[in-house]
């Protein structure tokens, strides 16, 4: 059976048969290779909001990328609700190799690498667009890349969003609705010093501190960007929400560098793409989920206004520009320059 099916064949299709064969051999042996290059490695993500968050869903989605570039090679497993620790403890981790990796918003990183504040100036950016371009581009990867100064690897940076002030005293459109409002803010001096110029009593504390604290009653209200504010469920303890978008915050993909140099190259390769792909992919959700949250927030008992005074705002935080204008070395006249 076997001779007669081999006489069907001529001579020189046996031979590019057995060719193509050999190729596929090959190949085979060649992705068996690939994936065995990559010793297994299992990284622990750490961010210190739940489930429902778009920290989360980055997370989420960086985990299942890094799965599928590194074929099951480098597994990760992810530790929500600040169950490893506060931010700053998280970055702390980092720096000594007790936390590998985390989704940590830009403020507190600031505390590490004073260039991160120049993004939390206020109204610096007008839209998504225009800080996207700014973050992925020349500026945004230099103060990335100066993590490395303190034994820390940035990756990429996701999304927090636009930051807007929620509280249960009253309606704020203007900022002298903001007077002596006992307001959380995050733990970055140039928050601090935003909100007390435009007049509110400014708080700064971690998110795990501020949530019981609202709860409590021992402070009025928050900023943050709306994604946080229905993810925690804010409704249930603040009254008012005011889309004031006073800051763009980005959220950062960080890594212990000594968890990064101990990587293979070709998992440090995975690693990094799967980040900036899982960042990307966090802002289109944020995109996506921020009017039906909105609706949600309203229906729950939130008055919401869409269109305070902004102008009015902008004008009240020229002393903070005159303050960190020149902290920052070129980095905010670069920026500026880049947006016009």
């Amino acid at each position: 059976m076997v001779n007669n099916l081999a006489s069907l064949f001529t001579p020189v299709l046996l031979k590019r048969l057995t060719g193509f064969a050999a190729c596929l051999g090959l190949l085979s042996a060649s992705l068996v290779s690939q994936a065995a290059e990559i010793t297994p490695t299992t990284l622990r993500l750490a961010h210190v909001v739940n489930t429902e968050d778009t920290y989360h869903i980055a997370a989420a989605r960086f985990q299942e990328l890094v799965s599928e570039k590194t074929n099951g090679a480098v597994t990760v497993d992810i530790y929500p609700n600040a169950s490893l620790g506060d931010e700053r403890t998280l970055l702390e981790g980092m720096q000594i190799g007790t936390v590998d990796m985390g989704v940590i918003t830009n403020g507190p990183v600031a505390n590490f690498v004073d260039e991160f504040s120049v993004f939390e100036l206020p109204f610096l950016f007008p839209s998504h667009e225009a800080a996207y371009s700014v973050l992925d581009g020349e500026v945004g990867q230099e103060i990335l890349d100066k993590l490395e100064g303190v034994n820390l690897k940035g990756l990429a940076y996701a999304e927090r969003g636009f930051r807007n002030i929620t509280n249960s005293r009253n309606a704020i459109n203007t900022p002298a609705d903001l007077d002596g409002l006992r307001l959380r803010v995050i733990e970055n001096e140039v928050y601090v010093d935003t909100f007390r110029t435009l007049g509110a009593n400014a708080v700064p504390m971690a998110w795990t501190e501020a949530l019981t604290a609202l709860q409590q009653g021992t402070i009025d209200g928050q900023e943050n960007p709306v994604n946080a504010i229905h993810a925690f469920n804010l409704a249930e303890t603040q009254d008012y929400l005011t889309m004031t978008r006073h800051i763009y915050a980005p959220a950062i993909f960080i890594m212990s560098l000594p968890k990064w140099s101990g990587l293979q190259e070709e998992a440090q390769v995975a690693v990094l793409e799967a980040a900036q792909e899982a960042s990307t992919y966090a802002r289109e959700q944020n995109a996506v989920m921020e009017a039906e949250q909105l609706a949600e927030l309203g229906e729950a008992g939130m008055e919401i206004n869409e269109s305070p005074d902004i102008e009015a705002f902008q004008a009240a935080v020229t002393p903070v520009y005159e303050k960190y204008g020149q902290q920052f070395g070129d980095y905010l006249p670069r920026i500026q320059e880049a947006l016009q």
